[in-house]
């Protein structure tokens, strides 16, 4: 499941970026009607793609946030244009907590849809600390 939800926040991810750039090649001459059009959730995908629905709908909604996030550091002049996500030598995708979904339990995570996992914890979280989003990766060794 881990390689299910990396593999569909990359394939959200570039669906979005692609339908993106379509968008931008049309419109990049009318800034104003850029800026007006509303792009699609990764909710209209798990109607086309039903194998969406398996994984973590936070991480696919994060993978829209850091489209996002591209686009507008691209548009201020700070980075140049997003580019598509491939397999590469890192995966990862992050989620958030919602109703207590995410929690350390010994040396496990709970995770949502992917209930315990055993974790490497680099360092003692406090407890008056609060948890509010996990970020969960790995290198192409596993």
């Amino acid at each position: 499941l881990l390689h299910k939800t990396f593999g569909c926040v990359r394939f959200v991810y570039n669906k979005m970026l692609a339908e993106r750039k379509e968008f931008y090649e049309m419109l990049k001459h009318d800034k104003e009607a850029l800026k007006k059009i509303k792009h699609p959730t990764p909710a209209k995908y798990k109607k086309e793609f039903v194998w969406l629905k398996e994984v973590d709908s936070l991480a696919l909604a994060n993978a829209q946030l850091n489209l996002d996030k591209a686009y507008k550091s691209f548009f201020k002049g700070n980075t140049k244009f997003p580019k598509f996500k491939s397999k590469g030598h890192k995966q990862s995708y992050t989620t958030n907590v919602v109703n207590k979904n995410i929690e350390l339990v010994d040396s496990h995570i709970k995770l949502p849809k992917l209930k315990m996992v055993k974790m490497k914890q680099h360092r003692q979280i406090p407890a008056k600390h609060k948890i509010k989003s996990c970020t969960i990766s790995m290198t192409a060794s596993g």
